[in-house]
């Protein structure tokens, strides 16, 4: 593996010269925000900032996504147009925790039987350029409850660790390695990999929030039926911000939109949050208060995700327990469960 030392007054510069030849994904403010966006020419993103407000997953599963396009004719409906082939992204200023959201979806999207074509060919064009969390920003972080770390390689092509005076890139697949040009820098030694170990090892002890995130499912398992949902869901809005906000929530509805002869499908994020989400076409909604739909939130990110694909379904962000509005706070529910 390619490891590189990168001057940190160098690094927006960089990446603003590459988004003049491709695009480019970074994080940029935002009035009090700080939001993943599409860089112009000539714009230098964010290289010092705790995380976004929202996560990147959008790029690769956009909130609304055009699936075929299509006319009616006298000979019946035909497909007016293919789907625009898109070129080569990078995504820059991924924190861990995000990166790490992918390989949760890839897990889900790129199945061997079942393959999301659109997630699939955008994720295999993008190119995860990550900035290891040295200093853990928010008290709401958790990543090392779900089996992650602030200082992790885990979905990243390309990882840059703030020593200081320098970043260290660490290439780490061919898709980083394509970028060793345009990053340049010197080679990094062994000093510069025990310093950044060392860090690792700080960050990790500085995340203040630990739950038993991979200890409650032989409790879930046995649950489905207890009395702790009956109040966990009271004050709960449905408001859908929590699963709007995660990076790995993947729920979509798809739709047919049509104006005379033209039509479009396209699918738009969806929400378990929400009363329509499993109304059936009879009427019948297996779910029909929000008892019934935060245990089935709460299920699938701990339970059924752990029992069909090998991990929890949460990077332990926080964005869900910063945003709601009415303060429901999945560490404390965690907790709790444990203690069933």
């Amino acid at each position: 593996m390619e490891k590189r030392l990168i001057e940190k007054e160098a690094l927006a510069g960089i990446v603003g010269e590459l988004a003049e030849k491709m695009q480019v994904c970074a994080p940029m403010p935002e009035e009090d925000r700080v939001l993943f966006r599409v860089l112009a020419p000539g714009e230098r993103p964010l290289v010092d900032f705790a995380n976004t407000k929202n996560a990147p997953k959008n790029f690769l599963f956009p909130r609304t996504e055009t699936m075929m396009q299509y006319t009616r004719t006298r000979k019946g409906m035909v497909l007016a147009g293919e789907r625009k082939d898109e070129g080569k992204t990078v995504l820059f200023g991924v924190r861990p925790c995000d990166a790490r959201s992918f390989t949760l979806l890839d897990r889900l999207f790129d199945q061997e039987k079942y393959r999301d074509p659109y997630y699939v060919a955008k994720r295999a064009k993008t190119t995860v350029v990550a900035l290891a969390c040295v200093h853990p920003p928010y008290t709401t972080c958790f990543c090392t409850s779900v089996g992650g770390a602030p200082v992790s390689s885990e979905g990243v092509d390309l990882l840059l660790t703030d020593l200081g005076e320098a970043y260290l890139a660490e290439f780490w697949s061919p898709k980083g390695e394509a970028l060793l040009s345009a990053f340049g820098g010197t080679p990094a030694g062994e000093a510069e990999e025990k310093q950044k170990e060392a860090l690792a090892a700080q960050a990790a002890a500085e995340i203040r929030s630990r739950i038993p995130a991979r200890e409650i499912k032989p409790i879930l398992d046995t649950h489905f039926e207890d009395p702790f949902w009956d109040t966990l869901h009271l004050k709960c809005l449905a408001c859908g911000t929590c699963t709007y906000l995660c990076p790995t929530c993947h729920c979509f509805d798809i739709s047919d939109e049509v104006k005379g002869n033209d039509g479009i499908r396209i699918r738009n994020w969806d929400s378990c949050m929400f009363p329509m989400f499993t109304k059936e076409t009879s009427g019948h909604n297996p779910r029909p208060s929000q008892k019934e739909r935060w245990r089935q939130r709460v299920m699938h990110k701990f339970r059924y995700y752990v029992d069909n694909f090998g991990a929890i379904a949460c990077v332990g962000c926080g964005r869900c327990v910063m945003a709601c509005p009415v303060n429901l706070d999945i560490r404390k529910i965690v907790t709790d469960i444990a203690k069933l």
